[in-house]
């Protein structure tokens, strides 16, 4: 399984996806460099997942790694029902612009 380490160690990198993934499913928008978006979508698309199992083991595991217990909440029962039909691609990456102190390219993150 490959990934990007984001020029992180694996504690600061785990922790800062974490704290991604929650503001994304709670506002369901996110505006962040373009290969955070990226590497974000991967682990906002495996929370939508578990939504949709709906069981108790899929909603432990939710909790274990979102940050905030109403994101798991509004994930089980609102964002699992709605992408039911759905077999994936919840989230899209849009490509913005350049960001004006470093260069970075910058993308928006959102809920499909």
């Amino acid at each position: 399984m490959s990934y990007r380490k984001l020029g992180r160690r694996s504690d600061h990198r785990r922790a800062m996806l974490r704290n991604l993934v929650t503001s994304l499913l709670r506002e369901g928008r996110l505006e962040t460099t373009e290969t955070r978006a990226k590497e974000l979508r991967r682990l906002a698309e495996k929370m939508i997942t578990l939504g949709k199992q709906g069981d108790l083991h899929a909603r432990r595991q939710a909790l274990a790694f979102l940050l905030d217990e109403t994101v798991v909440k509004k994930v089980f029962e609102e964002l699992g029902p709605r992408y039911r039909e759905r077999p994936g691609g919840y989230t899209r990456v849009i490509k913005t612009d350049i960001r004006r102190g470093d260069g970075s390219p910058m993308a928006v993150v959102e809920l499909v």
